[in-house]
Order: C-alpha cells, then sequence, then structure tokens
C-alpha cells in the first residue's frame, strides 16, 4: 500500500527499562534478542533496525531525526526539551514500565521543609533542565548541580536537597531524606520523530507496531475464562461476571447448553469460579492471553 523508504530505525532503551522491554516486544509476537556486548539489537523484522540507547539520551536523536521512533521515559523527553511527537503511553504492569517519582527531596531535621526554603540553597540533581524550570514555576532561585551518581548522599554536606527518582521512596528514608515536593510523575512514552512520519511508509510501520504493543499491554492483567453452561443458567452466569465483560455464546453438540468465553482482570478470577461454578458453570478453563487489540 506505502512505498518502502528504508528501514525504520527504532530506539530500545538501554539500563532499567531494557529487560521489560525486550519482554513487551515478545509479548507483542516480535523476537527480539539484545546482546550484552552489540548496541544493535536482533529483531526478527527485516523493516526494523533497532539501536540500544540510554534513555536519558533517547529523546534528543529522535528530536534530531536520527531515530526514527524509540520508547523513553517522559522525564527524559523533558530534561532535554526535544521537540518530538508523543505516540503512545506505555505504562504497564511491569518492572520500571509503571509510573516513577521525580521528588523534592532533603535531609530529616534540616530547615529545607519547602521549595521556597531553598532559595538561595544547593540542589544535586541527574535532572538538571528539569529542576530549574521547577524552581522557576515557584518563582525560587537556587544553584542546581548536575550528579554523577550517589545523589542521595550528598545532603547535608554537599548539596541542602536533591531532585531524584524514587518509586518506593526506601532508597531516600535509608538515607534519612525526606519528600518535601513531586518535581513529576513520568512513565514510558512511544516517541516518534515529526518528519518520519510524515513519510507514509514510515508512519504505517509506526502505527502498525504500536497496535502490538498496546495490545500486548492491554493483555498484561486480564485472561480468557472459557466454560460450559446450562442453557437454563445463562442468565445467572451472565449477572456474575463483570459489567464490562462482552461474552462470547456458542452452541454446543449438546443442545441444552452453550459454550461462554469471556476476558476479565485476572486479580478477579479467584473470586469468580467459585461462584461460576455455583451457578451452574463446568469445565471452566482460564486461559492466558498476549494481545488484546481493541
Amino acid at each position: 500500500m506505502f512505498e518502502k523508504t528504508g528501514q525504520l530505525r527504532l530506539g530500545i532503551p538501554k539500563g532499567s527499562l531494557q529487560d521489560t522491554t525486550q519482554k513487551l516486544f515478545v509479548r507483542a509476537g516480535y523476537d527480539l534478542r539484545i546482546s550484552g556486548r552489540s548496541y544493535y539489537p536482533e529483531i526478527d523484522d527485516p523493516e526494523i533496525q533497532c539501536i540500544l540507547i540510554r534513555p536519558q539520551e533517547m529523546a534528543r536523536y529522535v528530536g534530531q531525526g536520527i531515530l526514527d521512533c524509540a520508547i523513553t521515559g517522559l522525564d527524559w523527553i523533558l530534561e532535554n526539551d526535544a521537540d518530538v511527537a508523543e505516540l503512545a503511553d506505555l505504562r504497564a504492569p511491569w518492572p520500571n514500565y509503571g509510573v516513577v517519582r521525580w521528588v523534592l527531596a532533603s535531609r530529616e531535621g534540616s530547615p529545607f521543609n519547602t521549595v521556597r526554603d531553598l532559595e538561595g540553597g544547593r540542589i544535586a540533581t541527574e535532572a538538571v533542565g528539569m529542576t530549574r524550570r521547577f524552581l522557576a514555576q515557584h518563582g525560587v532561585n537556587a544553584s542546581v548541580e548536575f550528579s554523577w551518581g550517589a545523589t542521595e548522599v550528598k545532603p547535608p554536606i554537599l548539596a541542602d536537597a536533591i531532585v531524584d527518582v524514587s518509586e518506593t521512596g526506601s532508597s531516600l528514608r535509608a538515607n534519612n531524606l525526606r519528600v518535601i515536593d513531586v518535581v513529576l510523575q513520568s512513565t514510558p512514552r512511544f516517541i516518534g520523530h515529526h518528519q518520519a512520519l510524515e513519510d507514509a511508509w514510515k508512519r504505517a510501520k509506526i502505527e502498525r507496531l504500536l497496535m502490538l504493543l498496546k495490545g500486548a499491554i492491554a493483555a498484561a492483567t486480564r485472561v480468557l475464562l472459557s466454560m460450559n453452561v446450562p442453557r437454563g443458567k445463562v442468565d445467572a452466569v451472565l449477572q456474575i461476571l463483570p459489567a464490562l465483560a462482552t461474552p462470547t455464546i456458542s452452541t454446543l453438540a449438546d443442545p441444552e447448553w452453550v459454550d461462554l468465553s469471556t476476558v476479565v482482570e485476572e486479580k478477579t478470577v479467584r473470586e469468580l469460579i467459585p461462584r461460576l461454578y455455583d451457578a451452574g458453570a463446568r469445565g471452566i478453563i482460564e486461559l492466558p492471553i498476549n494481545k488484546i487489540v481493541e
């Protein structure tokens, strides 16, 4: 349908997002293989070229058009002030694919209790641009210094406060730090280069890839329940199923029974199955789902 214009150059995030990104592609139907010795992962699609890059740099390369599309965090899009198209929020119930917070934190017992208390102070962070914009929004002037790591140990001697990423807050508590404000809540995003999206072939390729990735995420917390139900008890079984479920009902060889199948949240299954059995369902089967395309 569309004239091919080379390969789609796709950025795969290295580091904390790497393993989960690889599993996401596998669930979406791609054989993505990442070698510890190569920055060019192999994928079983000759129309895609993958490059492994740290998320901190990803948005810059997409903005410059070196990459056509990529996965990175919202935090690094904002930190780089990158001119990219945000095509999808890929948050998922998997490690490092949920919501992470960038927080402003100070030492327990310090006089820095709010962002305004840091007027004239010193803040250490990896996200310098994001922190400066946050301070400007609050009308606070403070020195923001790039931190090369171990940011949590810098207060109170090397910095008055820090801006750091936190999922559970355990690292902050271990270093006797407290959160005094939230700078940003970030999730993984699929981004594209504006000019790449103007290319009909590349846009279609990206849209198809995104359809499969989002389908894999949509299926992450859901399963398929299939069961045999006497015709006279179908209504009772339907009343037990979640309101959003849209069951498929098929006839069986025995005209007195039907096959009923529906998609439900996996966390509800242990409560549903006993109730469905009591209502007359038999031969109840729970099956995993790889993708749901809605």
